[in-house]
């Protein structure tokens, strides 16, 4: 599963470099030339015995739960196990990393935007073990309490993946640097209790 998560995009070496690093929309030519790199990969490791196993999570991390991905349109569990895996860390990698045409996405909203395409793109129970693993904030997230106060999430908690720790150092209210203070949420109420809609992209601090 790991050397195909390294691998499943290696046919991206036979795409043109003027389409796969387009600033602007595609066309749906290029769209189309761009879908081919899934079969490109699969004929690159076809006939490697070591590279069996990956050759499904190669060729089929573009398939869809709902039968509306590609190449071969393949729905439900007529998806690999380790297809369905590849896609839900492709879609994430993708919209979470800076592109020619966009700047990646903070972590937290990744994640929830995911969450809302999950229902007919991905496996739902894989989606919700893959969110688990990571967090609904994971790890480097910077979030903002309600006390004003701006922290990074460090690790996720047993409690909820709704209450992770959070290491704080900035307050908004007063707009300085504040004695850094591990916070553990599940643990917190008062002033400083969890706004999950309060998540920021970036610090304030310069």
């Amino acid at each position: 599963i790991y050397l195909s998560g390294l691998l499943h995009d290696i046919g991206k070496i036979g795409i043109d470099d003027n389409v796969l690093r387009k600033p602007g929309k595609l066309t749906e030519a290029e769209f189309e030339h761009i879908k081919t790199h899934v079969q490109i990969g699969y004929k690159i490791l076809k006939d490697l015995r070591k590279m069996q196993h990956m050759l499904p999570v190669v060729l089929h991390h573009h398939e869809a739960w709902d039968g509306s991905g590609y190449p071969h349109k393949l729905a439900g569990d007529n998806i690999s196990l380790f297809a369905k895996m590849g896609a839900v860390c492709d879609v994430y990698d993708a919209i979470t990393s800076d592109r020619p045409y966009k700047k990646g996405w903070d972590p937290a909203e990744a994640v929830h935007k995911m969450a809302s395409w999950s229902n007919g793109h991905f496996d739902e129970r894989v989606f919700q073990a893959f969110v688990k693993s990571v967090g609904i904030y994971p790890v480097g997230s910077l979030v903002r309490l309600h006390s004003g106060r701006l922290g990074v999430v460090v690790d996720q908690s047993p409690a909820s993946l709704l209450v992770p720790r959070i290491k704080v150092f900035f307050s908004t209210k007063s707009q300085a640097r504040i004695p850094i203070e591990m916070v553990d949420l599940s643990r917190c109420g008062g002033s400083d209790r969890w706004r999950s809609f309060a998540i920021v992209g970036s610090p304030v601090v310069t």
